[in-house]
């Protein structure tokens, strides 16, 4: 299922590149994006279905009603922008409109977490998971290499209702091998197998989680590696089975500890397998301005710094 290929591709790119083949398949696709077609890469879509294409401009909340009615008259939507403008600037008009009559929105939303670098913090989405997965019939899905963002967004064409998509502004690095993984929504998947510890992870920290997991090894702590792209609805089995076995779990996410991730998976165990559990992600803080390696070293992101945290955690002398 992992790949062995040292390669380092733009989820943006792969999200317009599907778009394309996703709309040459269905007429019945629409694209709609809030003036920032270039820099979500839905500029793709244009250019070969410039019919099918609504730039709705800086007008978010305008872009997620004028979906809904798309979505009522038939239309499969994909409705892009960055993370913070898609979700915080539009929450009635998803929650009111989108979510509960259940239309088939797909809420694409680029430039999430702390990794928008230099933008700063009016841009960096840290709580836009947590808004998402409160909101009732919303699928929140978080892929973590460019093979698994073609497949959620094919999944996502051929799915019925709303879902909310998030995908970094950064490149990724290939995890999976294309010829291999089937990305599966209801289940966890298990990328390493330990007996000492339990790390759950998405997204681009997924990487490394597993680069931090070999380092571990290194000083004879084993852990289960569990990555969950579908943060809603969470599924128990995998995560469960693992946290029974282990009884400690680290989550580590590129979001805010409240309400992620790591909250998902608290409320998970505290029902199916009661556990220790050690959130690593931004605290109850906004993000600041800086490069991206930078800010994701500064709030223990990086490999290193989340074999640290685990170290301490593990209480390894």
């Amino acid at each position: 299922m992992l790949t062995k290929k040292e390669e380092i591709k733009s989820p943006r790119n792969t999200y317009g590149e599907t778009l394309v083949e996703l709309g040459t398949k269905n007429p019945n696709i629409v694209v709609l994006d809030a003036d920032l077609s270039c820099s979500t890469q839905t500029c793709k879509f244009k250019a070969a279905f410039p019919d099918r294409f609504f730039n709705c401009g800086i007008a978010e909340q305008d872009m997620m009603g004028t979906a809904a009615g798309l979505a009522y008259c038939g239309k499969i939507v994909f409705a892009s922008t960055f993370a913070m403008f898609a979700t915080a600037r539009c929450l009635d008009q998803i929650r009111n409109t989108i979510c509960y009559s259940k239309l088939n929105v797909k809420i694409v939303a680029t430039h999430g977490g702390i990794t928008v670098g230099e933008d700063g913090a009016s841009h960096q989405a840290l709580e836009d998971i947590s808004y998402m997965r409160s909101i009732p019939d919303m699928r929140v899905i978080i892929p973590a290499d460019c093979t698994e963002v073609k497949q959620v967004l094919e999944y996502a064409a051929n799915t019925p209702g709303p879902m909310y998509i998030r995908i970094p502004r950064t490149n990724l690095k290939a995890i999976f091998d294309p010829n291999e993984y089937s990305f599966n929504p209801g289940a966890g998947i298990k990328l390493r197998d330990g007996k000492d510890l339990t790390i759950v992870s998405n997204g681009e920290t997924l990487s490394e989680v597993l680069s931090a997991s070999k380092m571990l090894s290194q000083v004879g702590i084993e852990a289960d590696v569990l990555h969950y792209p579908v943060v809603k609805p969470l599924h128990h089995n995998t995560l469960k089975d693992s946290a029974l076995k282990t009884k400690k779990v680290v989550v580590v996410e590129n979001h805010s500890v409240i309400g992620g991730l790591g909250s998902a998976v608290c409320e998970s165990l505290c029902h199916w397998a009661p556990s220790k559990v050690y959130r690593i992600g931004t605290k109850d803080t906004f993000g600041q301005s800086g490069e991206q390696r930078q800010l994701m070293d500064f709030y223990g992101l990086t490999d290193k710094k989340i074999y640290e945290k685990i170290i301490k955690f593990m209480d390894v002398k």
